[in-house]
């Protein structure tokens, strides 16, 4: 289905279009394999001269249709799922870096990817040097490098909640001769699309609103199609130079604007593997139907508690960018207008020990690792995801030792606020 639809619209349709006698819901594809008349025909597939399926590994059906959903919401040329969010922030740098290279990242950024970039990557030999994303721009373009190949950055950070000015960054990465890489996954193409301001890749963990359920993991990586590889000769030679493993196929001349998708694809996940199930895509497109209903829900439900913890002596602060007065509150209202997500974090006076006693009081909202579905849960990331890091580290990733990460699901507000209440008078 065609991007021009609005956003609802491609929620709820976009992806399978049946024809006559197919399925009217997108149906699973639940087969490794697919069969083919002649030799001939399959050849043709490994040598990419022609399009179709052979193997899940690669591409399935089902999986395909859920990404070409997650392609038009975000207004991109191509798109493909992966296993996890970790697995797409993975493919979106390993497809343009190799051993030798350089990447530029901001530091307020997801644990998991820190950990990726600054520990497993290095041990492929690709370096990180981390930035802080509202430092000026001249502070910025200094941790730039002649052998980097991207920038990178989260449109709301996790678990920090920063929001990152796209059009500053796409123009520092453009400067540069590199792309943008963005990973959208708390906002959401419902509430902002950063292709729009400039950004060049997107990347979801669709584990989250997308999926809405808590259901299924997942990943996606979304390509503009807008960076010009070819005008940096020498720089991105995976794409911009014959690749043996395919008889000498250069990706950017026989793909024009799939070509980073492709590569991908026919390159990594044939490698590495890191396939999102069909049975899992099909959960996700489930999700994805009410992904337009759900995010309102969750951002007004965001408010509410926001503006209620803000009243209470207990809290010592609250950070959410749709509070006015709020640090982002003017680029919140720039890039996500209608809203951002449904995730706060504040901090309660007595710092940690007070944080545990709080969330153990709480009876509603559940304390799991997971972030970003229907149900209202919370975290402590001091003590949990983060609880390898000192406190100066927390504060150097953004991330206060006394912060608590309350996820706002799409519950009553009014149930929720009342389950804080108790915990405060509990904890």
């Amino acid at each position: 289905m065609s991007n021009v639809f609005k956003p609802d619209t491609l929620c709820v349709q976009g992806g399978w279009s049946p024809k006559k006698g197919e399925p009217r819901v997108l149906p699973i594809y639940q087969s490794t394999t697919f069969k083919y008349e002649t030799s001939d025909q399959m050849a043709k597939l490994f040598d990419l001269e022609e399009s179709g399926y052979f193997y899940t590994r690669l591409q399935n059906p089902t999986n395909d249709a859920v990404a070409s959903k997650i392609c038009a919401l975000e207004g991109g040329a191509a798109a493909m799922l992966t296993s996890s969010g970790q697995a797409a922030s993975f493919y979106a740098m390993f497809n343009i870096c190799s051993a030798g290279d350089h990447i530029v990242s901001a530091s307020t950024i997801y644990g998991g990817t820190f950990n990726l970039f600054a520990v497993t990557m290095k041990k492929l030999g690709i370096e990180v040097t981390f930035v802080d994303q509202d430092a000026p721009v001249d502070v910025i373009a200094k941790a730039f490098q002649p052998n980097t190949k991207a920038l990178f950055a989260e449109t709301i950070s996790n678990p920090g909640l920063s929001i990152l000015d796209i059009e500053k960054f796409a123009q520092i990465a453009h400067s540069q001769g590199v792309p943008l890489i963005v990973d959208n996954t708390f906002a959401t193409p419902i509430n902002c699309r950063p292709f729009e301001w400039g950004a060049d890749i997107v990347i979801h963990s669709t584990t989250k609103y997308m999926d809405g359920h808590a259901s299924s993991v997942g990943g996606a990586i979304v390509d503009s199609g807008n960076f010009d590889w070819n005008a940096y000769p020498g720089k991105f030679p995976g794409l911009t130079e014959p690749d043996a493993s395919y008889h000498g196929l250069t990706y950017t001349e026989s793909f024009g604007k799939g070509a980073y998708i492709t590569k991908a694809t026919v390159q990594l996940m044939r490698d590495l593997g890191s396939t999102q199930s069909p049975q899992n895509a099909f959960l996700l497109n489930l999700g994805l139907e009410t992904l337009h209903l759900r995010m309102p829900r969750h951002c007004e439900n965001a408010l509410k508690v926001a503006q209620y913890l803000e009243g209470k002596e207990e809290v010592a602060w609250v950070n959410y960018c749709g509070l006015k007065g709020n640090k982002y509150y003017e680029l919140g209202q720039k890039y996500m207008p209608k809203g951002s997500c449904g995730v706060v974090t504040f901090g309660l006076k007595g710092g940690r020990e007070v944080a545990i006693r709080f969330m153990d009081s709480l009876k509603l909202a559940a304390i799991v690792t997971h972030v970003a579905d229907a149900r209202t849960s919370v975290l402590h990331p001091a003590s949990h995801t983060h609880r390898q890091l000192s406190d100066e580290q927390l504060i150097a990733a953004g991330v206060a030792p006394d912060l608590i990460r309350f996820s706002v699901g799409i519950e009553s507000a009014d149930d929720i606020i009342a389950d804080i209440e108790q915990a405060l008078a509990n904890k």
